[in-house]
C-alpha cells in the first residue's frame, strides 16, 4: 500500500485494505476484426488473488486516470481491469464515439472467461461514457456478470446530444474538443485548448453551427458533425445506440446521479424503468454536477458496498434503495421509491411579475423580444465544464429583458419539492419557430436567485396546441429536483426563449439548425388569466425536511480542472 493510497482511502472514507500489496499489469485483448484493445489489470498479490472478483470498465480517457482507483480496488480484494476503448490510449483501430462498443465489449467478455485468472464472478462500473460502454451490452451479459455501478450516464445518450429535441451546443462543443485533443503531447495539448472558455465561446457563436468545430479545432470532426445534423427525430443515427429497452435486462444496479449532472433525466428514467421490471437497483442522487468530486468520492465508496454485497459472500448492511440529498434543507434522506408519493400543488404566473397559488384575474399578456444576435445567456444549470455548471446566482440574467420572471411573496414555513416540476405556458410568438425556457429558482431573503430546476420547449408549426385565438399552450417537463424553499425564501420562475449555447439558439428562420444563417427576432407574449392559466407544478413532500441548525454550511464540491 503506498502512502497515498493510504490517505486517499481515508479521505474518502473506503472500508479498510485487506491487503498492502498490489500489482499491475498491461494486456492486448484480440478484436474479432483483428485489432487489439490494450487493458491494465490491478490485483491484490496474495495466496488465492486469482479467485478475487474482477470489475471490468471500458474507457475512451486513459487508463492513467483510472489508476489509482484500481489501486484502491485491489487493496479491497478485486481485480480490477481497465480497458482503453477502440482507438484510443493505445488500443488499436479507430475511435468513433459510440459505435464499436457493443460488439467489442461482448469480445472482451469471451477473452476474459479464457484468462487464467478468470474467478468466474464479474461486474462492470464506470461514470459518463464508462456507463454507455455498460449499457452497450447490458442486454446480453454472460451468465457470470453478476453487477453493474452506473455513475452520472444513461442507456441513452441522443438525450445527451439533443435534451428536448435541441442540440447541446456547448456540451458538444466541449467534449469534442476534449476527445480529440486527449491523446496529444503535453504542450500540443496545452496549444490546442488554447483560449479556454473564450474560444469555447466563439465557436458557440459561430454561423453556422456547421463551423463551430472548425472555429474550435481549425477542422471539421465527423462524429460532431453527425451529432449536429441528426437532431433527434432521425433515427438512423441513434436508433442502433439506444439501449433504452435494454434497462429491463439490467442486472443489479447501483446508480449515481446529480442534481446538476447533464444525465439527470436520463438516469432516473432508467431506475424507474428497472424498477418496473422487476430488477434490482438503488439510486444515489447529490448535489452535484457532471464532474463533482463528492460524487466521484461517494459513488467509488458506494461502488465498493455493492460489489463487495453482490460479489463476495461478506455480510454488509444494505444501503437506502433511494437516497437523495435535498438542497435548501441541506440534507440526505431515504426514500421507498422514485419518485416519492407527493401532492402537487399549482403556483400561477400573475401580473405584475408575482406567481401565486390563487388563479390570475383578468389582465394582459406580458412581452419581450427574443433576438438570436443577442442571444439570451445560459447561466449554471446542467452542463458538462464544472465551472460553468450547477446553481448559480441569476440576478444578472434577470435583469435582461428578454428575461421574466414571477416570484412568490416570503414564504410563512418551509416548502420541500421533491419529483419532476411540470410547467404549462400559454404564449403568443411573431415566428413559427422559437423557443421557450422555464427555469425554478430559490430566492433568498437578500435577493440572490439560486437555479434549482429547468427545461426548454423548442416550438415548431403544428408542434404544439393552438388555441382558437391562436395562442399556443405549452407543457414543458423540467428536470427533477429536491429542494426545500425555506421559510422567508422565495419561490421565482423564470421564462425566457433560450439559453445560449447550452442549447443551441433558435434562429427562427425555419431552416435546418446545423445550417442556418439567416436570425430573425421573435416578439413574445406570455398570457396568464382564466383562459389562459400559465402556471408550474409543484410536487411537494407531506413531511417536511427540516434544515440543519443555524451556523452549518454546504456547499457543491467540484473538480477544479
Amino acid at each position: 500500500m503506498s502512502l497515498t493510497s493510504r490517505a486517499l482511502g481515508r479521505l474518502l472514507k473506503f472500508p479498510e485494505a485487506t491487503t498492502h500489496r498490489v500489482a499491475v499489469e498491461q494486456l492486448q485483448i484480440p478484436m474479432p476484426d483483428g485489432v487489439n484493445l490494450v487493458a491494465d489489470r490491478w490485483y491484490p498479490q496474495r495466496d488465492g488473488a486469482e479467485a478475487a472478483p474482477v470489475l471490468l470498465t471500458r474507457t475512451p480517457y486513459g487508463r492513467k486516470l483510472e489508476g489509482m482507483a484500481g489501486r484502491l480496488l485491489a487493496e479491497r480484494g478485486f481485480q480490477y481491469v481497465i480497458v482503453s476503448c477502440r482507438g484510443t490510449f493505445g488500443s488499436g483501430g479507430r475511435w468513433e464515439p459510440f459505435w464499436s462498443e457493443k460488439s467489442d465489449g461482448k469480445a472482451v467478455f469471451a477473452w476474459l472467461a479464457e484468462q487464467p485468472w478468470f474467478p468466474e464472478t464479474v461486474a462492470t462500473l464506470g461514470a459518463s461514457y464508462t456507463g454507455f460502454t455498460q449499457w452497450s451490452v447490458a442486454a446480453d451479459l454472460p451468465p457470470y456478470v453478476k453487477a453493474m455501478s452506473l455513475g452520472v450516464t444513461s442507456s441513452n445518450f441522443r438525450d445527451f446530444v439533443h435534451p428536448s429535441g435541441v442540440f447541446a451546443l456547448a456540451d458538444m462543443l466541449a467534449w469534442t474538443r476534449g476527445l480529440e485533443t486527449q491523446q496529444l503531447p503535453r504542450r500540443k495539448r496545452r496549444a490546442a485548448r488554447r483560449g479556454g472558455k473564450k474560444a469555447l465561446a466563439r465557436a458557440a457563436a459561430t454561423i453556422p453551427p456547421t463551423e463551430a468545430d472548425v472555429s474550435l479545432l481549425g477542422r471539421h470532426v465527423s462524429y460532431f458533425q453527425d451529432w449536429l445534423t441528426h437532431d433527434g427525430r432521425d433515427d438512423s443515427l441513434w436508433m442502433p445506440i439506444d439501449f433504452g429497452p435494454d434497462v429491463a435486462a439490467v442486472v443489479p444496479a447501483n446508480m449515481h446521479a446529480g442534481w446538476y449532472d447533464v444525465f439527470l433525466t436520463g438516469q432516473l428514467r432508467d431506475f424507474q424503468a428497472a424498477k418496473a421490471a422487476g430488477r434490482s437497483a438503488r439510486l444515489t442522487v447529490g448535489p452535484w454536477v457532471h464532474s463533482s468530486v463528492g460524487n466521484f468520492a461517494t459513488y467509488l465508496r458506494e461502488t465498493i458496498h455493492w460489489m463487495t454485497a453482490h460479489l463476495t459472500e461478506a455480510r454488509v448492511e444494505p444501503l437506502a434503495e433511494v437516497r437523495v440529498f435535498v438542497m435548501g434543507a441541506r440534507r440526505w434522506i431515504d426514500l421507498a421509491d422514485w419518485p416519492p408519493p407527493a401532492e402537487v400543488t399549482t403556483y400561477h404566473l400573475q401580473p405584475d411579475s408575482a406567481l401565486s397559488a390563487t388563479p390570475a384575474p383578468a389582465s394582459p399578456p406580458d412581452t419581450y423580444r427574443y433576438d438570436p444576435h443577442d442571444p439570451t445567456p445560459s447561466v449554471g444549470g446542467a452542463l458538462l465544464l464544472p465551472r460553468s455548471a450547477g446553481p448559480k446566482d441569476n440576478r444578472k440574467l434577470e435583469q435582461r429583458a428578454d428575461v421574466l420572471t414571477y416570484t412568490t411573496s416570503p414564504l410563512a414555513e418551509d416548502v420541500t419539492v421533491v419529483g419532476t416540476v411540470n410547467a404549462t405556458l400559454h404564449v403568443r410568438s411573431s415566428l413559427g419557430h422559437t423557443d421557450f425556457f422555464v427555469r425554478l429558482c430559490d430566492v433568498a431573503p437578500n435577493g440572490r436567485s439560486i437555479n434549482v430546476c429547468d427545461g426548454l420547449q423548442r416550438v415548431r408549426p403544428g408542434s404544439a396546441r393552438q388555441q382558437a385565438d391562436g395562442t399556443l399552450r405549452l407543457e414543458l417537463e423540467l428536470s427533477p429536483i429536491a429542494n426545500t424553499f425555506v421559510a422567508g425564501h422565495r419561490i421565482r420562475v423564470q421564462v425566457s426563449s433560450g439559453a445560449h449555447p447550452r442549447y443551441a439558439r433558435n434562429t427562427g428562420s425555419g431552416e435546418p439548425h446545423a445550417t442556418a444563417r439567416t436570425l430573425v427576432v421573435a416578439d413574445q407574449e406570455i398570457f396568464h388569466d382564466a383562459d389562459h392559466p400559465s402556471a408550474i407544478s409543484l410536487p411537494m413532500l407531506h413531511d417536511a425536511v427540516s434544515p440543519p441548525p443555524r451556523g452549518r454550511t454546504w456547499r457543491i464540491l467540484r473538480s477544479r480542472r
